[in-house]
């Protein structure tokens, strides 16, 4: 149930959003909904410092408009949709007096609860390949399938699969509020047969797969090349590989968030191809 129905609940809900920090993160918090954010990830996408965002999101959580849930170390934050709900709901009874036909056409009323939704969209296939299907192009599909919000499903394979995925980066990964459980090390083979899921992107994320053509998986498919270095030959301490895994991380996003973005209803297959060069190109996306 929403908490918005005294004033001073709604004057705090507001309150909470009249400043541009805390509006950008819930902004960025209904977006990703019902997924959850990591604080780093909310400090990073709004360009503040960690500590400055730990406050502006007490804030508020404590208006009632989010909600934080502790994964191991991190505190990770969703959005709580049912408050939001109940403040707009709350301001479009409430403000016109008495009048409704004042605001008829701006007042929004929250659909029921637990109703599925079944209008069906579009999504891309995006197949990430490179040598051992163990940390690059892992990475990538965890990055696409969390931020693609449903208009992508994301695969990744390895022409030569390692055993399993680089601790590593599976560990920074779960760090960083994403699901893990599936990922796994495969073969590019499982996506050459008759029932695999027909694929509309192949991107390579290493400059060679060791001198390996890639399979044919139909004519219609746009392919690119994102060359990125190979977390196999970090080295230093353990901070310093932590340090660059968290640069290959941001790289990586950088990318399938221009990526994301693309007008692909406006694009022929051509022009999605230079596109995808272009991203790809480390002269014009820095990480």
């Amino acid at each position: 149930m929403s908490r918005f129905v005294d004033r001073i609940d709604v004057i705090e809900g507001l309150s909470s959003l009249a400043q541009p920090t805390r509006l950008a993160a819930f902004r960025h918090l209904m977006a990703a909904h019902p997924e959850s954010l990591p604080a780093g990830e909310i400090a990073r996408r709004c360009e503040v410092p960690h500590n400055t965002m730990s406050t502006h999101l007490g804030i508020l959580s404590r208006a009632g408009l989010i909600a934080a849930e502790r994964q191991g170390r991190v505190m990770n934050y969703r959005a709580d949709l049912g408050s939001f709900r109940g403040l707009v709901t709350s301001l479009a009874r409430d403000c016109c007096n008495g009048r409704p036909e004042l605001c008829q056409d701006l007042a929004w009323r929250p659909p029921p609860e637990n109703i599925e939704e079944t209008v069906m969209t579009p999504a891309f296939n995006v197949l990430f390949l490179c040598t051992h299907n163990s940390a690059r192009s892992i990475m990538a599909e965890a990055l696409l399938q969390k931020i693609g919000k449903g208009r992508f499903n994301a695969y990744s394979a390895g022409s030569d699969p390692a055993a399993e995925p680089v601790p590593e980066v599976v560990e920074r990964l779960r760090m960083l509020g994403h699901d893990v459980t599936n990922l796994r090390c495969k073969s590019w083979d499982e996506f050459t047969g008759p029932n695999a899921p027909r694929m509309d992107f192949i991107i390579a994320l290493c400059d060679t797969l060791d001198g390996q053509v890639c399979p044919d998986l139909g004519e219609k498919i746009v392919t690119a090349a994102w060359p990125l270095p190979d977390p196999a030959k970090f080295t230093g301490s353990p901070t310093e590989r932590t340090t660059l895994l968290n640069e290959l991380y941001a790289m990586i996003r950088r990318r399938l968030e221009i990526f994301t973005s693309l007008p692909f209803a406006s694009l022929d297959r051509m022009a999605a191809k230079a596109r995808l060069d272009e991203i790809g190109d480390t002269r014009r996306v820095s990480p």
